[in-house]
């Protein structure tokens, strides 16, 4: 199963920063184990938030030059508050440093101004034809996945797509 763990980008400034946002709805199926009496989101699916954020900035500031983007490390991972249903966890994500493989983030989850989570994430890019050389194909339909799902959740990304379609 995948979750896609936010709802909208808000901002987003190509190698630098971006802002999007998730609001939580009672019908989310998890809710009912986590907790009944007191549903609130899992913090490791707070942190997979800040990840895919995170992973869509990387991804338009390089105009989806990679197929695949990776988590390989969480540091000074702090939660500090809960997001219920009904409130909105607006996510910001700026790049610290990057290098040929490897992007490094400050990440933020607020809800109503508060900090419910914050992490540093490393993440690591590459295409599927660099470790699996006769699966290169699949490198050109992720892509174009993605791009189609980038569109979705930001708006001006959407305008560009639909007149790629008008041309």
């Amino acid at each position: 199963m995948q979750f896609i763990l936010i709802d909208k980008i808000l901002e987003l400034n190509k190698g630098s920063d971006i802002t999007a946002i998730k609001t939580l709805s009672i019908a989310e199926e998890y809710l009912k184990d986590h907790f009944p009496r007191f549903p609130v989101m899992p913090g490791v699916l707070m942190l997979e938030g800040l990840f895919q954020t995170s992973a869509w900035l990387v991804r338009e500031s390089e105009d989806f030059a990679h197929s695949m983007i990776i988590m390989k490390e969480a540091r000074n991972t702090k939660y500090a508050g809960f997001v219920s249903p009904g409130q909105t966890l607006t996510i910001r994500a700026a790049i610290l440093k990057q290098d040929e493989r490897t992007t490094t983030l400050k990440a933020t989850g607020e809800v109503d101004g508060n900090t419910a989570v914050s992490s540093k994430l490393l993440l690591e890019r590459f295409n599927i034809k660099d470790r699996k050389p006769d699966r290169a194909s699949l490198d050109a339909y992720a892509v174009r996945k993605l791009r189609q799902q980038f569109a979705l959740l930001y708006d001006q990304a959407a305008d560009v797509l639909n007149q790629s379609f008008d041309s």
